[in-house]
């Protein structure tokens, strides 16, 4: 009996823009799929968790969650072989910070195209500042470093996504340890500042790297049953979680068994960036490679439930659909179910 929750971050289009949106984009097996459904459900969302609303609902479905926020940094780590027995453990992110009029932003982590060769040169030269601050650190791979920071365990972190295209100033770290990291993070910067790294990647039109981003902390050892996960399109630390960080093969629906849960952010890059064509042409990809072969599978009997999880920043919907509502002809399938 296979069950699939397909999470789609950034597949709500948002409010303003909504109508606009929906009017362009050709996507028939999704309108099926939205409308004969048995539920349309308003999901949740706690914008005090600093976190994206399918973030949140991915922690909760893995069980890795701390006080309601993502506590993924021990499941990520065993993904890339890693497995520490004892810490606290944070996720970091080398990053891109940049200051646009009054206000501090941060790059999203996709765009930075950050080389291997570069990436292990910033950490072999941020490490030893990490080792003096007590902070021992890991190399998972270009982009994706874990630190172990016992005494920060309760610094109040945002995930990066949430972060991006915001005023900083709300996002970064806060609580009792944020002065200590702000601290390191200010040595690193001065490091990292005009290294020849960062000199080639500017000649090659690369944004600087000239920061890090921590989140997700969890203790050592805590691990998650992620047997059920699926990813496609997914940052790295995402398909980490499935065991196989480097993953980039877009996965079949009917390769899923079971309950299944299968995460494709292909959206966020271009929602995230206010790019909304690139947007359009990512949801009609989806709707070839996805939408179209979901919705065969339901009326073959290969599934015989499809839960949709889609969001923007402030808002997640959850549309069940089965193999019997599939047959409501009397409901026509619309896509201004994704209205708000």
């Amino acid at each position: 009996m296979t069950q699939i929750s397909l999470v789609l971050p950034f597949a709500l289009p948002p409010p303003e823009l909504a109508p606009d949106l929906i009017r362009a984009l050709q996507a028939p097996a999704l309108a099926a799929l939205i409308s004969r459904t048995t539920s349309r459900q308003q999901l949740p969302v706690d914008e005090d968790l600093r976190a994206l609303p399918h973030e949140a609902w991915l922690a909760r479905a893995l069980a890795a969650s701390g006080g309601g926020k993502p506590a993924f940094a021990s499941a990520v780590m065993q993904g890339y072989g890693l497995a520490p027995v004892e810490g606290t453990w944070f996720i970091v992110h080398p990053a891109h910070t940049q200051i646009a009029r009054s206000h501090l932003l941060i790059a999203d982590m996709r765009r930075l195209q950050l080389s291997e060769a570069h990436g292990r040169v910033l950490f072999d030269i941020a490490k030893p500042y990490f080792d003096e601050s007590g902070k021992a650190l890991l190399y998972g791979d270009a982009g994706t470093w874990f630190m172990r920071a016992d005494d920060w365990a309760d610094l109040d972190t945002s995930t990066p996504d949430s972060a991006v295209g915001l005023n900083l100033t709300d996002w970064m770290p806060k609580g009792p340890p944020a002065r200590a990291f702000r601290k390191l993070q200010n040595e690193v910067q001065m490091l990292w500042f005009e290294h020849a790294v960062n000199t080639e990647r500017e000649a090659r039109g690369l944004a600087a790297i000239n920061s890090f981003w921590p989140w997700g902390a969890s203790p050592a050892g805590a691990s998650v049953d992620a047997s059920a996960l699926a990813t496609s399109a997914a940052p790295p630390w995402m398909t980490a979680l499935t065991g196989h960080p480097q993953a980039a093969a877009i996965t079949s629906i009917d390769a899923m068994a079971g309950k299944s849960i299968l995460v494709c952010d292909a959206l966020s890059e271009a929602a995230m960036a206010t790019d909304w064509a690139g947007w359009l042409q990512h949801m009609h990809r989806l709707e070839q490679s996805t939408f179209a072969p979901a919705l065969a599978a339901l009326k073959d009997g290969r599934v015989k439930q499809l839960q949709l999880v889609l969001n923007h920043r402030t808002s997640q919907i959850a549309f069940t659909t089965t193999r019997f509502s599939q047959r409501a002809f009397w409901r026509r399938p619309t896509l201004d179910r994704l209205l708000p």
